[in-house]
């Protein structure tokens, strides 16, 4: 049963968003899909009570006990946990502890570009490089292709180890969704074209392919 952590100790990156969409992905292709939230906040927790009943279910996962973090029970196929802000020391290896995959969401900012890097380098330590069996990679969120940011974005992750499987736009489609216990993987594809697009190689990722997205083309004309 693969575990995706969603992992940033920055806050405001959009894990949440990440999490619930990538449990959302899982569960809309019949999985069995559990979202755990470690975050003081509960952001996740708070989605799953927004979302209808008639749709792909996804059930929550009380991650915690006193002893620590729990692994979700049996009948679970795909689990995706949210973690907090500031994530480091001991919580940061309980949670590697549990995941299989570590998703790193990013926004085209100097501030998280510099925090990211330091937390993807604690990562590449702790997993040896993927020796141990878990998988790294970053997720740009909010990125506007046609920006000086998301050029700065994409030459400081060209400098890391770590493949970048998905650059998603700065839409109020995942606002407007989360609003309703919603992901793009819940509504009618034409409604959500280009975000689905954008997720394409995400997903492939996140079914154990090694497929990248293409670098991005400069856009054409004037911004």
């Amino acid at each position: 049963m693969p575990v995706v952590l969603i992992a940033n100790p920055k806050g405001g990156v959009g894990k949440s968003t990440l999490a619930t969409n990538v449990a959302g992905y899982f569960a809309t292709r019949g999985h069995s899909v559990m979202l755990g939230d470690v975050d003081r906040q509960q952001s996740s927790r708070l989605w799953l009570g927004l979302r209808p009943p008639q749709l792909a279910p996804i059930q929550g996962w009380e991650a915690e006990s006193e002893e620590g973090l729990l692994r979700p029970p049996r009948g679970t196929t795909h689990a995706v946990l949210d973690s907090p802000a500031g994530l480091h020391g001991k919580r940061l290896r309980q949670v590697l502890a549990l995941a299989d995959v570590v998703l790193v969401p990013l926004q085209p900012s100097l501030f998280d570009i510099y925090a990211t890097s330091d937390f993807v380098q604690k990562l590449r330590e702790r997993t040896e490089g993927g020796k141990a069996g878990k998988r790294v990679a970053l997720v740009g969120m909010r990125v506007g292709t046609r920006t000086l940011a998301a050029e700065q974005l994409r030459e400081f992750v060209s400098q890391l180890d770590v493949p970048v499987v998905a650059e998603l736009r700065d839409t109020q489609n995942y606002v407007q969704l989360a609003a309703r216990g919603l992901t793009v993987f819940d509504v009618a594809p034409w409604r959500v074209q280009r975000d689905l697009a954008q997720w394409d190689a995400l997903t492939q990722w996140l079914d154990g392919g090694r497929v990248l997205p293409q670098q991005p083309q400069p856009p054409s004309g004037n911004p």
